[in-house]
């Protein structure tokens, strides 16, 4: 077509803005609306929509292309005189499409010259039906740089997707692509909007050719005043139905003009008190819907297969959830049966709630290490010299002096009323306290041996056993009950009496000339103090000596442990309550659980450690000096204790 070819839409009207005769046919060049930048605007029934479809009625009168972008649904009424394709999502429309179905009726579009109404208002969804007409403008702007033919693009509400104010989405993006870069490859734009305040100003500034309908909002005729001049913002609130201001490039003047009705049926006119009766519409060639369909066919076999998909991953993760209901019985289960063994294994032990291993294998110590000798005096065992140490039945309460039967006090009786003081570690190593006796292995006073009286007394081979059964579930092994109970409680005793017996000697013999000519003085408090006849000890070896029995037992006993089982204590200190596997590996150990219960049964087997259930363990040597010290220290120095001990022993670990 020639670039003067022209439509006849309107006439030259009387009144402010005139130009022209009255009368006088006002005519708009096809290529400027098919590849220009048109918008038409004005309040509702003002006339927007019917001079838009007198423009698409005198295109499609003349075989050109185009695509109305339908937004209410009132565009269908040129079905009644037009071939044109109805596309969108309700049975009213010739077919339905979707996102699949762009590229189809772009190329129909553009390659075979049908006119299309894409009805969004058939769409539910909102976001749906604007997906469907960003995918279509875009193959239509993708196409279009092929093809190189003038095709206009009609859209209606342009307000919803290039707003002024608030975000521009995809489809916005894609319009104003089409409005800035369209027309070089032949594709126009006319946007229709009843609110030119909310079109962005940059798509309206831009456009070659606007239609200013019946505007009465101050911000809408403030945008008119900007862009025509302050009298036609005052003169638009006057204008008659169908009457506008039309403003062009290819125009010097601002015309007041009238726009011709449409001929085809007016779907978009208010409805009045007469029966509305839907005027015969012309169909559209069965080839082009066939192909169409065929498109939803296709599109509707992939619902179906995403249907199935889903039921079936919608029945699997019904099962998921049964099985995760059947694991969390299962390890409900489990946790029943751990404290169900716990509970067996607290009965084989006979344990007195707050006594450690380190206790009782004192007392047990005690029991079997004692004889009596008939006459109502308990004989310790004899020490390697054959010395031994006796206590009668009426010996004297802690603290008083100790009265032979001819009447002489420790005091007295000097060296020979010296009694000897010993203690018994976790690891069945005896430490010896003053007292003459060259191995320092003397047995414990008479307050330390009322004091072990009064703990539980638990047999060795059970407590060992039920230990062993403990650690066993601990690191998943089966042991069952009737090996807990095969263990030997006499050969268990007599093997861990000989342990301690040798330790007793080792140390005796290790002993060198200087310590064995150290002198013990006695203090007022019932307390020894041993120094060298020459020198005066350290104050830090002095209150090493000062220390209680407990705490110099307990540094005794950690520092004999490996530096592994130690590097494990202070690792529960540090992050405790873990697990042994957990404490091992903290420890610079590689992990292996029977190298980790190994270490661990040490520390449990000392009181250091107990076990507070799901396999964890706490770190407990404050509780363990607060049990042995009773109510006769306070908390303070109970934590002073303390502190030196892992200061001694742990912090260097």
């Amino acid at each position: 077509m020639a670039e003067t070819e022209t439509i006849a839409v309107a006439e030259v009207s009387d009144g402010f803005g005139a130009s022209g005769e009255a009368d006088e046919t006002v005519s708009l060049p096809v290529v400027e609306l098919l590849t220009g930048r048109g918008f038409v605007t004005g309040k509702s029934g003002s006339g927007k929509s019917n001079s838009a479809s007198v423009i698409a009625e005198k295109l499609l009168d003349n075989g050109f292309g185009l695509l109305i972008v339908d937004i209410d649904g009132e565009y269908y009424g040129l079905k009644e005189e037009y071939e044109i394709l109805h596309a969108g999502a309700d049975e009213g429309c010739d077919i339905q499409v979707t996102t699949d179905h762009a590229e189809k009726l772009a190329t129909l579009a553009l390659e075979q010259n049908v006119p299309i109404i894409l009805d969004i208002s058939s769409y539910l969804d909102e976001s749906e039906a604007e997906a469907v007409l960003t995918a279509v403008a875009r193959r239509l702007f993708a196409k279009a740089k092929k093809k190189k033919q003038p095709f206009l693009l009609l859209v209606e509400e342009v307000h919803e997707y290039i707003p002024e104010k608030g975000a521009v989405g995809e489809c916005g993006k894609m319009l104003i692509k089409i409005g800035k870069r369209g027309r070089k490859h032949g594709l126009g734009i006319c946007g229709i909007s009843q609110r030119p305040a909310d079109v962005k100003k940059d798509f309206i500034t831009q456009c070659d050719w606007l239609l200013w309908h019946r505007l009465t909002w101050n911000n809408d005729t403030t945008v008119v005043g900007r862009i025509l001049d302050g009298e036609y913002a005052d003169a638009v609130e006057d204008l008659d139905d169908g009457e506008g201001f039309l403003m062009t490039d290819w125009s010097e003047t601002v015309r007041r003009v009238q726009f011709y009705r449409k001929q085809t049926f007016d779907a978009g006119a208010t409805p009045g008190l007469d029966d509305f009766e839907r005027p015969e519409l012309k169909s559209v060639s069965a080839d082009l819907v066939s192909e169409l369909e065929e498109i939803s066919e296709d599109e509707q076999a992939r619902e179906d297969r995403i249907r199935e998909l889903r039921e079936q991953l919608d029945q699997k993760n019904s099962r998921i959830a049964e099985l995760e209901t059947e694991l969390k019985d299962a390890r409900d289960l489990s946790r029943m049966a751990d404290q169900f063994v716990e509970t067996l294994v607290g009965h084989l032990e006979g344990q007195v709630p707050g006594r450690t291993e380190r206790e009782q294998m004192r007392t047990d110590w005690d029991e079997r290490s004692s004889t009596t000798n008939g006459e109502g005096v308990e004989v310790s065992p004899q020490t390697e010299n054959g010395s031994s140490q006796s206590k009668t039945e009426n010996e004297q309460e802690p603290g008083e002096p100790n009265t032979d039967p001819k009447g002489t006090t420790d005091s007295e009786s000097g060296s020979q009323g010296d009694e000897a003081v010993t203690a018994v570690s976790a690891d069945g190593e005896m430490e010896g306290i003053g007292g003459k006796d060259e191995t320092n292995g003397a047995t414990a006073t008479g307050a330390e041996n009322e004091r072990v009286k009064t703990e539980t007394e638990t047999p060795e081979s059970e407590r060992f056993s039920a230990e062993a059964v403990f650690e066993s579930l601990d690191s998943a092994a089966e042991l069952s009950t009737a090996d807990v109970l095969q263990d030997d409680p006499r050969a268990s005793s007599q093997t861990t009496r000989e342990a301690v017996e040798s330790k007793l000697r080792l140390d005796s013999e290790s002993v060198t000339e200087e310590e064995r000519s150290v002198s013990e003085t006695s203090l007022d408090d019932g307390t020894s103090k041993r120094k060298t006849p020459d020198e005066t000890p350290s104050e830090e070896a002095s209150a090493d000596r000062d220390e209680p029995l407990v705490v110099r037992e307990l540094k005794a006993d950690i520092a004999a442990m490996d530096t592994k089982t130690r590097a494990m204590l202070a690792y529960y200190r540090e992050f405790g309550p873990e697990t042994a596997l957990n404490a091992h590996f903290g420890a610079g150990g590689d992990g292996d659980r029977t190298s980790a219960y190994a270490h661990n049964r040490t520390l449990r087997t000392h009181g250091l450690i107990e076990h507070v259930g799901r396999g964890r363990y706490e770190y407990r040597l404050r509780e363990l000096l607060r049990e042995e010290f009773g109510t006769s220290l306070g908390a303070d120095a109970v934590g002073a204790y303390a502190r030196q001990i892992e200061k001694t022993v742990l912090d260097s670990q």
